[in-house]
């Protein structure tokens, strides 16, 4: 680029986008091309738009449309959390975050996920007509302007990805009220509705049941009860210490 030269610096929480030459703490000197918007060199410089909170220029907050000048100086904030949304807090995961859609659903957050690679087009055009969270580890998909809104997932552990997005949004919490096969919504079910689904001996066992509305799975506690009780208790307790809400459950827990 030829053009006004600026300062720049990043919040310590944006590091792991930043080029480590860049992660000065008194700025890092950008020359820009003069025509691109501030949102722009910020994302040219790695940090997507999804994890910004806040920018400065000289002191004072500045939107993405600015056009820098020369010998301004830039400071880039993370995202405020608990984070707003323009909607309810809705997501839609891509192929490599099955175990966390999962766990969300398990919790009663509405998680869209696709088990195949649809590619960054289409996952992009889906959050935006389902006004969803585009949840991802692929920094690419989430440069993508045709997002209604994103997130970096930034642990590759389940467990520390949950705890990540449940931190970010603070979604409201209903356990054991969504299919985490299809995220469908579940209802209490009878024996009788159950019985075709149930293995031999599971009659004689256990006496609460749920269906799912959409695909008709049935549920029921069984010997991974424990575990799925360990992680929805978990959450609530980090749901409780951050004020979050929670809703009733209807299915088996």
């Amino acid at each position: 680029m030829d053009g006004p030269e600026i300062i720049i610096s990043f919040d310590p929480d944006l590091h792991v986008f930043v080029a480590a030459a860049r992660r000065v703490e008194q700025g890092a000197r950008v020359r820009t091309d003069g025509a691109s918007t501030l949102g722009h060199v910020v994302e040219s410089l790695g940090v997507p738009l999804t994890e910004v909170g806040g920018l400065t220029v000289d002191g004072r907050p500045c939107h993405v449309s600015h056009i820098p000048a020369a010998g301004e100086r830039v400071h880039v904030s993370p995202v405020t959390r608990p984070q707003s949304l323009p909607g309810p807090p809705r997501f839609l995961l891509d192929v490599h975050l099955g175990t966390l859609a999962r766990r969300l659903r398990l919790l009663g957050v509405d998680a869209a996920y696709e088990r195949l690679d649809i590619g960054d087009a289409a996952l992009a055009a889906q959050s935006a007509r389902e006004q969803r969270v585009m949840l991802s580890r692929d920094r690419g998909l989430l440069h993508r302007r045709e997002l209604w809104a994103g997130a970096y997932v930034y642990s590759h552990r389940p467990e520390e990805q949950l705890t990540d997005v449940l931190e970010r949004f603070a979604p409201p919490l209903a356990p054991w009220t969504r299919c985490t096969a299809c995220n469908g919504e579940l209802r209490p079910a009878t024996l009788e509705e159950v019985r075709p689904q149930l293995r031999a001996g599971t009659e004689r066992s256990y006496d609460t049941f749920a269906l799912c509305t959409a695909c008709g799975r049935a549920y029921w506690r069984g010997a991974h009860q424990e575990g799925l009780n360990d992680i929805v208790a978990d959450a609530l307790r980090q749901a409780e210490a951050r004020g979050g809400g929670l809703r009733g459950s209807v299915a088996p827990g």
